[in-house]
């Protein structure tokens, strides 16, 4: 089988919502990340055979076939084809799976993963809630009722089993959280970002910026702040602190064959090493990242000693905390630059978000492995191991 590899790896900085990038289209917001990859990248990207983008909220602004719009809005030629999919959190993480088993099969040779999510434009359960509300049923069919009685599939439920399943507080998920905080203002003010950001012009009230930092970081956070912040179920744990933040953003991830780092003259940054994809109870839901490391491990023959760094997604603070329980992992080598928590979670865009800050923290680093990981709706979850080179 032919090896695949990532050639760059580019995101927006996230985007509060209702913040700096919710006057910008998520199509042109997709496209500059495009460009990015294109201008950075010196070959012809006539050559890029596919740009696979993921998306979880596909409707209005980020409907019909997003991706295919967003190449069209980009200055990539228009012969490049796309395809939008959704993976729920793990959209563009599964993006970048399909692109690299597509090099791996030697079916293709440069093929571009990508992400978009506009939270703000495109709010998230808004595609589900619009059609309810105008009497198109829901997703809940009788059979899966039938196996599901009374249940309706929630994240936050799934969260707060997780915390009781493992044995967790409200306080070890406010440490967390502050942490994330903490790694994520260190990361910035000392330029860890500074490769991976595309800088986006918006116009702001006191007029045109170019925003290019990632705004969700609470940089006067402590621990007695996020412990302050009201709880969204009584006598629960999770908070609006210790869970991921609402955002706004776009990543993308270049993947290619030998054959293409050859013909086009392209340096390798990363080889990838494995490819899992897992499933697991829907109930629980944010549990299966545990078990898809497992496999992980087990198909490619590693442990977690030989992981330098990783990024397990922080969708809710539980997630991680349980996942280095699991797996006795280092906590030290998790998230270094901070996660979701203090960076946002832009969904279909976070996968190959979590790829460009994980490829650059091992570069910074001088680390040789690096693992990451997403939960997702309905209990799934994606694993992708990677090698420096």
């Amino acid at each position: 089988m032919a090896d695949a590899y990532i050639v760059d790896a580019v995101r927006t900085a996230g985007g509060r919502r209702g913040g700096k990038l919710a006057g910008v289209h998520p199509v042109d917001l997709g496209a500059a990340v495009l460009d990015a990859i294109a201008d950075r990248n010196d070959f012809d990207p006539a050559a890029i055979e596919d740009v696979i983008m993921g998306c979880v909220m596909q409707g209005g602004e980020q409907a019909g076939d997003v991706g295919r719009n967003i190449v069209l809005a980009s200055r990539l030629p228009n012969s490049i084809p796309s395809v939008s999919i959704d993976r729920q959190c793990g959209s563009s993480q599964q993006s970048m799976m399909f692109a690299a088993q597509g090099v791996m099969s030697g079916t293709q040779d440069i093929v571009l993963a990508a992400g978009i999510e506009s939270m703000t434009r495109v709010p998230m359960g808004s595609t589900s809630m619009l059609f309810k509300k105008e009497g198109m049923g829901t997703y809940k069919s009788p059979r899966l009722e039938e196996a599901y009685p009374g249940i309706m599939f929630s994240q936050f439920m799934g969260a707060e089993m997780l915390v009781k399943k493992y044995g967790l507080t409200r306080e070890d998920l406010d440490q967390f959280a502050l942490e994330s905080h903490q790694k994520a203002i260190a990361a910035t003010q000392k330029g860890a970002f500074a490769n991976e950001i595309v800088g986006m012009e918006v116009e702001t009230p006191e007029g045109n910026i170019v925003h290019n930092s990632d705004e969700g970081i609470r940089y006067d956070a402590t621990f007695e702040s996020l412990s302050g912040v009201k709880l969204l179920q009584e006598g629960g744990s999770i908070t609006a602190a210790n869970a991921s933040q609402i955002c706004d953003g776009a990543s993308a991830v270049l993947i290619v064959s030998e054959k293409a780092l050859k013909e086009h003259g392209l340096t390798p940054r990363a080889r990838i090493v494995n490819l899992t994809v897992t499933a697991g109870d829907p109930v629980i839901m944010l549990e299966e990242p545990l078990f898809a490391t497992d496999r992980a491990f087990q198909r490619s023959g590693m442990k977690m000693s030989d992981i330098d760094l990783y990024e397990v997604n922080e969708a809710f603070a539980p997630v991680p905390l349980a996942w280095l329980k699991h797996t006795g992992g280092d906590r030290s080598k998790i998230n270094v630059h901070g996660g979701a928590i203090a960076l946002g979670h832009p969904l279909g865009a976070s996968g190959t978000k979590l790829m460009a800050t994980l490829l650059n923290a091992l570069e910074a680093r001088g680390g040789k492995y690096g693992l990451q990981t997403m939960c997702e709706g309905g209990g799934q979850a994606n694993v992708t191991i990677i090698e420096r080179v």
